[in-house]
């Protein structure tokens, strides 16, 4: 086959391509959207994701075939399969070790202080919860276990992101723009990028109300035992409790936290 063939060929074959990516990307929008409901029937998820009912009903049929969709408690509704509770707990054996190493500064944490605990790791843009604990304003926190938040927004997901290397700072930016919470939320390259450095250089990161409005977080990076960012740990709750004549002690604790699971998963820094 002569090159012209070949590019010929690959070009015939490329709408078969895209059409597969778009029906995958279909799939998982139906995965993502009976994970935040009970179960859906095909008309529901045909309003939710905007798509015509006949394509609905191909997603479901060939979801329950692969076994990730089984059906619902109500008569032709569908719901997420124990098959992905499967996949999931295999997931969550990834971050097993961080979790472990975690907990007990975690509570103590949470016993001095008596504000929400968050255990956060990066994946890809996001920064994904993997342990909470509930402190005294606990309906107001956005981010539950297993819930993620852009790598911009709050102390745990900006520490994240602070102690990657500048090139995937910009990666991140580049990658499409920024959401804002509050009119606190940095969006620019500029307020990004400057509240990174201030992150990197002093060990911690502060946040005053730019993903809810009241509600303040700090936050403090986790190494692994090669020295990189592994996780971080964050302390959030009213303002008051958090930064007003707080600061200081909240932050002192904060950081024997985040050095004492260091030192659990091998840091030799600490």
């Amino acid at each position: 086959m002569t090159v012209k063939e070949s590019a010929v060929r690959s070009h015939m074959h490329a709408p078969a391509k895209m059409n597969s990516v778009k029906v995958l990307s279909k799939a998982f929008a139906a995965l993502d959207a009976l994970s935040d409901t009970a179960d859906l029937t095909p008309a529901e998820l045909s309003l939710a994701l905007g798509e015509p009912r006949s394509t609905i009903y191909r997603l479901l049929t060939a979801l329950a075939e692969h076994d990730y969709v089984e059906p619902g408690a109500r008569r032709g509704s569908y719901q997420l399969s124990l098959k992905l509770y499967t996949l999931g707990s295999a997931a969550a054996r990834r971050f097993k070790d961080v979790r472990a190493a975690a907990l007990p500064a975690m509570e103590r944490l949470h016993d001095a202080t008596h504000q929400t605990i968050f255990l956060v790791v990066r994946r890809g843009f996001q920064a994904v919860c993997i342990e909470r604990l509930e402190g005294q304003l606990v309906g107001v926190m956005i981010l539950s276990v297993g819930g993620s938040i852009p790598l911009h927004a709050g102390a745990n997901a900006r520490t994240l992101l602070a102690f990657e290397p500048r090139e995937f700072w910009a990666e991140y930016l580049a990658s499409g723009p920024l959401h804002r919470f509050t009119d606190a939320t940095p969006v620019t390259r500029k307020a990004l990028f400057s509240e990174l450095e201030v992150i990197a250089e002093r060990g911690h990161a502060i946040s005053d109300g730019d993903v809810i409005p009241g509600i303040a977080s700090l936050g403090a990076p986790i190494f692994d035992h090669c020295d990189r960012i592994r996780a971080a740990i964050s302390l959030s709750g009213p303002r008051p409790a958090i930064l007003d004549g707080n600061l200081e002690s909240n932050l002192e604790l904060l950081g024997k936290s985040a050095a004492e699971i260091s030192r659990q998963l091998g840091s030799p820094g600490c």
